[in-house]
């Protein structure tokens, strides 16, 4: 029996409240389906997606099933940049899952159909997804066209910071700021959203082949009504999502995130949906799994061009495709057949040639957006995970993306406690060659865990600094961001990590083949390890933790709840 029609029998309330609301007597019957989704006039990425909600309803109910459209709207980490919105936007990931929990076990539902583009919607469903234990599947909205001269939003703060420094008059910022963003969709880059997206469908919890298709596509609806057809299916199969979801399936993710050069965040946001199906995926399974693996996408911001071309080039199963011998092609997915199978399946249908039809308007080949696997970008992956007195538990760098410069260096600390000090340390050219500019009490305790966007925009777009310094934080990046960052370190300061007792001038080395980040010596000058630590030991008892930055609301309950970013940084 559906498990929909064993809770109308405890909650007698549960019919009469249904037909209230529109339903008829033969829909209390059928597989009831939740539609949920992050629809709302917030940003590019969700006001189109009621679309797509409309198409998965009508995949339902076309065939014998009921669906209920329910909304958790998200926030855009673009707008809430640059004011203290920003430390809203991790927390709000959690807040998402928390909100689509309680509507799909507050009223049970048989099968649910999962619908977002962005930053931390699509995690939060992934999340979300991880706790209810229902048969599910996931839409992605899909990604944004580029504007003119291939524009895209990811560029917006290098100008700008080009602009504070003359090097850019204000009406070419202003053009640039009114054509960025020509069309719905999450932006067009490898950032977060997509790499979230592909992830997703890496997952085997989307359609093959659906995963950051342009948002203005037809196909895409298509995809939605499909959805909502398989979603019906999955629950009479009683094909549940923690039936597809293993280590394997985390793992083929992982491996795919190093052929993209995804998004650092998806180092927080898979280790938080491994947690929510009961599975333990951290850092340090990035980094085994990133170590000689081959990078394959030519893809801003690590490479040439927009997002939107990733579909046109085959997608995800191109990918996939390339990288064969390394995933698992035995497990489960939301079609009902495994992995191999899918792939199989997508060469026999006419997946391939209708990317190649979007393709041919480029004028470019195939391979000059995913490289083949004997013509890789990179052959050691895109993040690495760095340790040492700095980080003890582990720190983030995207080394794809870090001038070859910074990949081994040492550099002398320049600390600050917030990121309104540190970027305008840069921008006024107080911080010089050598230095390493150390921004703290940014992590999940600290203020949220905010994104250090235009920080480092500052210093990647700056042709003397991008190839001199490093930014080093307990904060995160924009999937953006670009040059020499290192992120996520921790234990944070607001736990009093080493990075709270980083004084002037410390001597940082970084070593990025090494997987090492440590503080060598003080005063500018360096000094035996032992010695080292035997200071920081008298530097703690010194210590004074800050006051919390936040007494009430949200981002109280989050900086008191939110575990260690190498974990995930959700509330436990």
């Amino acid at each position: 029996m559906l498990r929909s029609q064993e809770v109308r029998k405890l909650a007698p309330e549960m019919d009469p409240l249904r037909l209230g609301a529109g339903w008829s007597l033969e829909d209390l019957e059928k597989p009831q389906v939740i539609v949920e989704s992050t629809f709302g006039d917030s940003h590019p990425g969700s006001v189109h997606l009621l679309g797509l909600v409309e198409e998965a309803v009508r995949g339902i109910q076309e065939h014998n099933g009921k669906g209920a459209r329910y909304f958790a709207t998200d926030i855009c980490d673009g707008m809430a940049q640059g004011h203290d919105g920003i430390n809203y936007s991790l927390v709000s990931r959690d807040a998402i899952a928390n909100l689509i929990e309680i509507h799909a076990n507050a009223t049970t539902f048989d099968s649910g159909v999962f619908v977002a583009s962005c930053d931390k919607a699509v995690p939060a469903h992934l999340m979300a997804i991880g706790r209810l234990g229902i048969p599910a599947i996931i839409v992605t909205g899909g990604v944004m066209e580029a504007g003119p001269d291939l524009l895209t939003l990811e560029q917006i703060g290098a100008y700008s910071a080009m602009c504070q420094r003359g090097e850019i008059t204000e009406e070419k910022l202003t053009y640039y700021k009114h054509h960025a963003c020509p069309s719905c969709g999450s932006c067009s880059f490898m950032g977060t959203a997509s790499t979230m997206q592909i992830m997703a469908e890496a997952l085997g919890l989307m359609l093959p082949g659906s995963a950051l298709m342009p948002a203005t596509c037809e196909d895409l609806k298509k995809v939605a009504y499909k959805a909502g057809e398989q979603a019906v299916k999955l629950a009479k199969m009683g094909l549940k999502a923690s039936d597809i979801v293993t280590m394997k399936s985390f793992e083929n993710a992982i491996i795919v995130h190093a052929a993209i050069s995804g998004s650092t965040n998806s180092l927080l946001h898979i280790p938080a949906a491994a947690h929510e199906f009961g599975l333990e995926v951290d850092a340090d399974t990035f980094d085994r799994l990133h170590r000689g693996a081959k990078y394959l996408l030519d893809i801003r911001p690590a490479g040439k061009w927009p997002a939107e071309y990733f579909y046109y080039a085959g997608g995800v199963p191109r990918v996939m495709e390339e990288i064969k011998d390394l995933l698992h092609l035995d497990v489960m997915t939301v079609t009902g057949k495994t992995l191999g199978e899918n792939l199989e399946d997508l060469k026999k249908n006419g997946y391939y040639e209708r990317c190649e039809e979007l393709l041919t308007k480029t004028g470019l080949k195939r391979t000059d957006i995913i490289r083949s696997i004997d013509n890789p970008i990179g052959n050691d992956g895109t993040v690495g995970i760095l340790r040492g007195n700095l980080a003890p538990e582990g720190a983030v760098v995207k080394h794809s993306v870090v001038p070859k410069e910074m990949h081994k260096a040492v550099l002398k600390a320049k600390p600050f406690d917030c990121e309104e000090d540190a970027i305008a340390a840069v921008l006024s050219r107080q911080i010089r060659p050598g230095d390493a500019v150390i921004i703290r009490y940014e992590g999940p305790k600290g203020s949220g865990m905010p994104e250090m966007f235009y920080t480092t925009e500052a210093i990647s777009s700056d042709e003397e600094l991008g190839k001199t310094i490093a930014l080093i934080t307990d904060g995160r990046f924009s999937g953006a961001s670009k040059g020499p960052a290192i992120g996520h370190v921790s234990p944070e300061a607001a736990s009093g990590g080493p990075i709270a007792l980083v004084e002037e001038d410390d001597l940082i080395e970084i070593d990025i083949e090494k997987r090492i980040l440590q503080i060598i010596g003080v005063k500018g000058q360096e000094m035996p390890l032992q010695e080292v630590d035997r200071i920081l030991a008298e530097r703690k008892k010194n210590w004074v933790p800050k006051e919390e930055k936040y007494k009430s609301g949200v981002l109280k309950i989050f900086s008191q709840h939110a575990v260690s970013p190498m974990k995930g940084g959700y509330m436990e």
